[in-house]
């Protein structure tokens, strides 16, 4: 909650599992890292039954991989894009 804000971010319905791959140390995933750091609280709590998965190895390149119902997966590159930018992928998952 921020002042009287509160804050909700929902993920579309048919997601059933988020997974975010990105660099300990690369450049290209900085801005997925304090994204992560910043957004992580708000959006587990606002959907608490989905599993959140963060993957960190050297050198990948920051991505999202959504898992959808019936299996289907969907990956997203996430390289170069801002907090905003990385938002909006989040809440326009198909």
């Amino acid at each position: 909650m921020i002042g009287s804000k509160v804050l909700r971010f929902s993920v579309p319905t048919a997601v059933r599992e988020l997974r975010f791959h990105l660099s300990q140390t690369g450049e290209a995933s900085v801005p997925l890292r304090n994204y992560l750091s910043e957004q992580y609280p708000t959006i587990k709590k606002s959907n608490p039954e989905l599993p959140i998965l963060i993957r960190e190895a050297f050198g990948v390149p920051p991505t999202l991989y959504a898992r959808f119902e019936h299996g289907r997966e969907a990956k997203y590159s996430l390289e170069g894009l801002s907090s905003s930018a990385i938002e909006q992928t989040l809440k326009n998952l198909k």
